[in-house]
C-alpha cells in the first residue's frame, strides 16, 4: 500500500485546542494526512476551520453524518480510512458509533464516552464490527514509560506493593469559566464533561498510567472529591484510596486548583525488589531505585533500552521528546497497525501498543466507581467489570 493513510476529523476547528494537537502528532512521521472534516456543530465554524486547513470545500461536511455518508460512497482509496474524535466528552459516543456502523475505523479522545453505558455499548460496536480503534491516553507514548512498563511487567520490580501517582495543575484555581474561557467552560460542565471534573479529565489519565506501567487493575477504592472554587459544578480536586487486584495498594490523586502546578503528572512504583519513578515534567528520565545499590537514571535514546522504548525515541540522547512526540508515537503505532491490516497482512505487535476500547472502558468504569464513592462519603467501592 504506496501511500498515505487517509484521516478525517469530528471537531478540532476553530479555538479547539486538542484538534490542533492532534493534526501535529498524526503529521509528525508522514504516515497520515488529513483530507475531510466535520470540524464543528456550526456548519459555518466548520467551513471557516476548512479554508485555515487548506482542504477542498468538498471534503468539508456540515455534520459527522454527512461525512460519513458522502465519504463512504467515495472510491475505495480515496475515501477516510478512519476518523479522529476530538470533541467534547458527551459528543464522544454517538459519532464514534455512527463511523463504526458506516465501516470507518475510529480514534477517540478520552474519556472515550459520557458514561460507561456509552462505553460498554461502544465496546460491543467494536468487537462486533472487529474495527480499529483507539484511544489517546497520550502520556503512555513516552518512551521512558514505555521502559517503565518493560520494568515492573518484567519482574526487575518483582512483586508490586505500592503505586503512587499524581496529576497536579492550576489553571482552574479560580472560576474562568464565568469569563468565557472555551476549554474551561465545557470540562466544568456536566452536561458536556460527564460525573466529574477533574477526575475525569486528568484523574483518568493518572488511573491509565499506573495500569499501563503495572499491569494491574483496580478492584475497589475510596474517594473523596470537593470542588473548591465557590460557583463551580464540578470536582477541581480528588483523591482516592486504591486496591489493587493482586494486593497491592495504591494512591491516586488530581486536583486543578493546585497554584502554580502545570502537568505534574508523576508516577512511583514500588515493589519487593526495587522500585521507579517518572515525571511527565521531564520525561527524557526515569529513576530505577535498588535496595543495595544507589539509584540509576535511564535516559531516553539509550542503546541499553528495551525495544518498546527505543521503538518510541525520536532523538538522540540528550534532545528533549515531549507532550507532541508522545502523541505522535500513538498515531504511528495506530497508522502502523491499520496499514497491515488494509494490506491484509499482521503487524508488528509493537504497532498495537496504544490504548483501545478496552481501556476506555477501564477509564468510565474508574469515573463511575470515584463518584459513587464520593457520594456516599467516601465509601469503598467495588470496581465494575
Amino acid at each position: 500500500m504506496s501511500r498515505k493513510i487517509r484521516m478525517g476529523m469530528v471537531g478540532g476547528g476553530q479555538g479547539s485546542a486538542i484538534g490542533k494537537v492532534h493534526r501535529m502528532a498524526a503529521a509528525l512521521d508522514g504516515q497520515l494526512e488529513l483530507v475531510c472534516g466535520a470540524f464543528s456543530s456550526d456548519p459555518r465554524r466548520s467551513k471557516a476551520s476548512c479554508a485555515e486547513l487548506y482542504l477542498p470545500a468538498d471534503r468539508v461536511y456540515d455534520s459527522y453524518a454527512e461525512m460519513f455518508e458522502r465519504e463512504r460512497r467515495r472510491p475505495e482509496g480515496d475515501r477516510m480510512d478512519f476518523v479522529v474524535i476530538v470533541t467534547p466528552n458527551h459528543l464522544h459516543y454517538a459519532p464514534a458509533a455512527a463511523a463504526l456502523k458506516a465501516g470507518f475505523h475510529v480514534m477517540c479522545d478520552k474519556p472515550m464516552t459520557f458514561s460507561l453505558a456509552e462505553a460498554r455499548k461502544l465496546k460491543t460496536l467494536v468487537d462486533r464490527t472487529g474495527l480499529l480503534f483507539g484511544l489517546t491516553h497520550n502520556y503512555t507514548g513516552y518512551p521512558m514509560v514505555k521502559e517503565a512498563r518493560e520494568l515492573a511487567r518484567g519482574g526487575k520490580l518483582g512483586a508490586i506493593r505500592k503505586i503512587v501517582v499524581e496529576y497536579p495543575q492550576g489553571w482552574l484555581h479560580e472560576l474562568i469559566e464565568a469569563t468565557g474561557q472555551k476549554q474551561a467552560a465545557w470540562r466544568t460542565d456536566p452536561a458536556r464533561s460527564g460525573a466529574a471534573g477533574c477526575m475525569g479529565d486528568i484523574g483518568t489519565h493518572a488511573e491509565n498510567l499506573a495500569e499501563y506501567i503495572t499491569g494491574l487493575r483496580i478492584d475497589s477504592l475510596c474517594a473523596e472529591l470537593t470542588t473548591f472554587v465557590k460557583g463551580r459544578k464540578l470536582d477541581d480536586d480528588g483523591n482516592v484510596l486504591i486496591r489493587y487486584q493482586g494486593g497491592a495498594r495504591g494512591i491516586l490523586h488530581a486536583s486543578q486548583i493546585a497554584i502554580d502546578e502545570e502537568n505534574g503528572l508523576n508516577i512511583r512504583v514500588w515493589g519487593e525488589k526495587g522500585g521507579l519513578q517518572w515525571r511527565q515534567e521531564e520525561p527524557n528520565t526515569l529513576i530505577l531505585k535498588r535496595p543495595d545499590g544507589p539509584r540509576q537514571l535511564i535516559r531516553s535514546g539509550q542503546g541499553y533500552l528495551s525495544r518498546r522504548a527505543r521503538r518510541a525515541c525520536r532523538l538522540p540522547a540528550g534532545h528533549p521528546e515531549g507532550f507532541i512526540e508522545a502523541f505522535a508515537n500513538l498515531y504511528r503505532n495506530y497508522a502502523e497497525a491499520l496499514r497491515a491490516r488494509l494490506a491484509g497482512r499482521k503487524p508488528d505487535p509493537l504497532a498495537l501498543d496504544f490504548p483501545t476500547v478496552d481501556d476506555g472502558v477501564r477509564g468510565m468504569a474508574f469515573i463511575e466507581a470515584v463518584v459513587k464513592s464520593a457520594r456516599a462519603g467516601a465509601k469503598w467501592v467495588k470496581m465494575a467489570e
